[in-house]
């Protein structure tokens, strides 16, 4: 029999990836435009767009490290209280595993001795999955988060450095703008691919949002004569 694939694993790293290079796009795009709206030479531009990588993907790092740290705190947190009612209160902890399992459709008799039967083989294990919801597949991982989060941001952040490299400085606006929907399109392609859900909701979604962000970006600059 093969191994059946679920996607649920991939949660902790796909999120990171996914926002990362949603947001390295978006924000160098939206920056070269800026920059291009009022040059009319490539360096500025190809500065300013390196410039805002290096800032994202730093900021993007650090914050997904701190916000899955506090995570992570919280799930030790119960984990460490967990253990001290499993010592003190054995009795307790068993009878509230067995409501958990009759609450989801066994009878009191079956849910008692699947609760002794879990609890014998160990009670903290099923007691962070059954009760509190953390297993191996879905627990917060810092680390990994942030460098997914790093890389991606600088990954997404490099297309429209390409397009700026290349591309016409007389139409770069125009340029960044049909080139962050394609990589948007793509990007929403992948994650769906990875995540295994519907490609044209993951397209639709992230297209709609980056449009956006990037509409609401430019009418900003244009209504306040302001260059980003």
């Amino acid at each position: 029999m093969d191994t059946e694939r679920h996607y649920i694993t991939r949660s902790g790293w796909l999120r990171a990836v996914i926002l990362g290079a949603n947001d390295g796009i978006l924000s160098t795009a939206s920056i070269i435009i800026g920059v291009a709206a009022a040059s009319t030479t490539r360096e500025p531009i190809i500065l300013a767009g390196v410039a805002g990588i290096v800032a994202g993907a730093l900021s993007m790092a650090a914050g997904e490290y701190v916000s899955v740290s506090s995570q992570t705190d919280i799930e030790k947190a119960d984990l460490e209280r967990e253990i001290r009612e499993l010592e003190e209160t054995p009795e307790e902890e068993l009878e509230e595993l067995a409501n958990i399992y009759i609450e989801r459709g066994l009878t009191p008799e079956l849910a008692k001795e699947v609760a002794i039967q879990l609890t014998n083989h160990n009670a903290l294990e099923a007691h962070a999955r059954d009760e509190l919801g953390i297993n191996e597949m879905t627990q917060a991982r810092p680390l990994q988060a942030a460098l997914a989060s790093g890389a991606a941001f600088s990954f997404g952040g490099a297309l429209p450095i390409i397009v700026a490299l290349f591309g016409s400085v007389e139409y770069m606006v125009f340029l960044q703008y049909v080139f962050a929907i394609i990589f948007l399109i793509i990007l929403g392609i992948v994650a769906a691919k990875a995540g295994g859900s519907n490609v044209f909701k993951a397209i639709a979604r992230i297209t709609f949002w980056g449009t956006i962000a990037m509409g609401v970006t430019a009418f900003i600059g244009h209504w306040f004569g302001v260059n980003m």
